[in-house]
């Protein structure tokens, strides 16, 4: 678990925080964070449900400010509408009748809400177009959203995110409901933008496996405490009971398979 005070206007880091504490209301959500995310980091974001992982998210979209301590993004107070942060949010499942095309998503991208003929030009277009091919999805330009399994909906999403030329990305359990094969695809697209583009990313999870092989650095949260480090520290025995306060096991199986139990529920399984 990182201490200390950070220089927060320190130019090779996206983000630092310095002994945030977030709440709503009177309900402290967590206390006393202090981390750091380098520029060009690949990053989970992970603990158990409720524990403010979205939150975070929150604070660096500047919707919700903490309520001590400091924040910054790029060296700056977290703002809204920054378009220097690409997010995906947490999606509902697309209905079947959903006749929007790829394309016309990720044009949302730039144009926000600019729906109509003559919404878009040339430049625009081609950027849409770049990004659906950045993700890998550049087939799927004219296809329904309706239509589309959920790995295809996941990297539509990411080009929207994306199309805009970011220096960072926030994506809110992108990998909920992919199966194992399309989890791990979409976590190599995610990869592959990180390692050419250089784009800051952080990404929730519940299950760190898919992702493991590929990041830089992990943030934990849970018990109203943050904990950041490289996978190897943050994820062991030792340190996730000293986060809980209670006895943490961290499991790995044959293949390296990560399984923490333990937490509020001696028997939770908090992430498989």
């Amino acid at each position: 678990m990182q201490t200390g005070a950070p220089d927060l206007g320190d130019p090779d880091f996206a983000i630092r925080a310095s002994r945030v504490e977030v709440a709503y209301g009177k309900q402290t959500v967590w206390s006393d964070a202090t981390f750091d995310v380098r520029r060009g980091e690949f990053v989970a974001v992970i603990g158990p449900n409720g524990a403010g992982k979205t939150t975070l998210f929150r604070l660096l979209l500047g919707l919700q400010r903490p309520l001590t301590g400091s924040l910054t993004v790029f060296g700056a107070t977290p703002r809204r509408g920054n378009d220097r942060i690409g997010y995906v949010p947490q999606r509902h499942t697309i209905d079947n009748d959903t006749f929007v095309a790829a394309q016309a998503l990720v044009h949302l991208g730039i144009d926000g809400t600019k729906w109509g003929p003559g919404f878009s030009g040339r430049a625009h277009r081609e950027a849409s177009l770049e990004a659906l091919g950045a993700v890998g999805a550049t087939a799927l330009g004219h296809k329904s959203l309706g239509q589309m399994s959920g790995g295809e909906l996941q990297r539509v999403f990411l080009a929207e995110a994306l199309v805009g030329k970011p220096d960072m990305l926030l994506l809110d359990e992108p990998l909920s409901n992919l199966d194992i094969r399309r989890a791990r695809e979409l976590v190599e697209v995610v990869h592959g933008l990180v390692a050419s583009r250089g784009v800051t990313t952080l990404l929730v999870a519940h299950d760190i496996n898919p992702l493991i092989e590929c990041l830089d650095k992990v943030i934990y949260i849970a018990n109203g405490r943050v904990a950041s480090g490289l996978p190897e520290t943050v994820l062991t025995s030792s340190s996730l009971t000293e986060l809980y306060g209670v006895p943490v096991e961290v499991l790995r199986d044959s293949r390296g398979n990560i399984v923490i139990v333990g937490g509020e529920n001696p028997h939770e399984k908090v992430v498989a």
